[in-house]
């Protein structure tokens, strides 16, 4: 959880644009209703996925927003992060996404009122032998079947496997399936791939139904395909990055980035022409310049991608063309400082960088605004929702 810094000492701050997130939520409550009702006569129930400390926006706040926005489904990661949202106080319905066999971790789940997901036959036999244990406890459920992301869930092939163990499943009479689902790798990019894997489930879903077991609401979409393919909303869509504004491809619903990073110049000087900035050298100044220095850096997300994808030739040779590209636009890093768009001057630090302001007016305690990975911004920065 995100920490407030102590008094006075210089901050920097999470910004969170209520309006701009309020914004958002309503958009995607109505592209929500796109094929309503579902199959099933009911509405597509929207599952917000809070992980990763509700995308680094601090999940009691953001949650708190949510459920006074009226959704009252939410989904994790991780064991850790669905003990702290009951730790918080949260009653909502609460799905974890990754399967586990770890008997500890599942029998802390379902003792936290934790929807739990069964995606392998060692995470069915120990929900099994709980359920046989505890036939007091009842055990709501979600299956995870792989359709070609290879991580958690019954993989789609193993029909036959995956009926096996299901069946046993559903012998407990204390255990509940609620929900089956699968996950798309690419459903921002490739199309045809995410098509392949929508019918890969489809199929398993068949085959389930042939055997008589209960699926409960089907979900596939996550933010990427929640807003290109309408068509496979199903009962359930998970929304998480499409919240916050993050998504890796140009949407056509005006979604906005609902976050920003403020800090302030707490230092300005001039230096000669030819002086080095920053580590490395990376950069020498080609005037006298006038520069000046925000206590801000790639700990609190400023300019940190995700790492790149280097398997494949194919993305090798799109990383080299972006890069290229970039250095024909002249695109370096920037600052705004009170409207004015500031030049990064020089490698990012961890803590500080260097701004070129020559011919600005600027002074020391201007507020500097950044465009950051939000995920990836310092649990001791404080988060401001206004």
């Amino acid at each position: 959880m995100a920490k407030k810094q102590s008094k006075g000492v210089q901050m920097n701050k999470l910004v969170i644009n209520k309006e701009d997130l309020l914004q958002n939520v309503q958009k995607i409550k109505e592209h929500a209703k796109i094929n309503l009702p579902d199959d099933n006569g009911r509405p597509v129930k929207i599952i917000v996925v809070v992980k990763s400390n509700a995308y680094g926006l601090d999940l009691k706040q953001y949650t708190e927003f949510m459920v006074n926005q009226g959704l009252d489904f939410f989904a994790v990661s991780t064991v850790q992060e669905a003990i702290e949202f009951r730790k918080l106080g949260f009653t909502q319905q609460l799905l974890m996404l990754s399967s586990t066999a770890i008997k500890e971790e599942v029998e802390l789940l379902i003792k936290n009122n934790v929807i739990i997901t069964i995606g392998s036959k060692e995470a069915a036999d120990v929900v099994c032998k709980i359920a046989t244990e505890c036939p007091e406890q009842k055990i709501k459920a979600h299956i995870k079947i792989d359709t070609g992301f290879g991580r958690y869930g019954f993989v789609y092939i193993n029909r036959e496997f995956m009926v096996e163990s299901l069946k046993k499943i559903q012998e407990q009479k204390n255990v509940e399936i609620q929900g089956t689902f699968t996950h798309f790798s690419n459903a921002y990019y490739d199309e045809k791939y995410t098509r392949l894997q929508f019918k890969r489930f489809i199929d398993c879903i068949e085959v389930l139904k042939m055997n008589n077991i209960e699926t409960g609401m089907l979900h596939v979409c996550n933010s990427s395909a929640f807003i290109k393919f309408p068509e496979m909303h199903l009962n359930a869509v998970r929304v998480g990055s499409a919240f916050v504004g993050k998504l890796a491809f140009q949407n056509n619903m005006g979604l906005k980035k609902v976050a920003r990073l403020e800090s302030q110049v707490t230092e300005i000087k001039e230096v000669p022409k030819g002086f080095n900035i920053g580590y490395s050298n990376a950069y020498k100044t080609n005037k006298k310049t006038k520069v000046a220095i925000i206590p801000s850096g790639y700990i609190n997300g400023v300019d940190v991608q995700v790492g790149r994808d280097m398997f494949r030739i194919v993305d090798k040779f799109r990383y080299i063309v972006r890069d290229i590209k970039d250095v024909f636009k002249n695109q370096g890093h920037s600052v705004n400082i009170n409207g004015q768009i500031c030049e990064i001057l020089g490698r990012i630090g961890t803590f500080h960088v260097t701004v070129d302001i020559t011919g600005k007016d600027i002074k020391v305690g201007d507020k500097a605004t950044f465009e950051v990975n939000t995920t990836l911004v310092n649990s001791n920065v404080e988060r401001v929702y206004e």
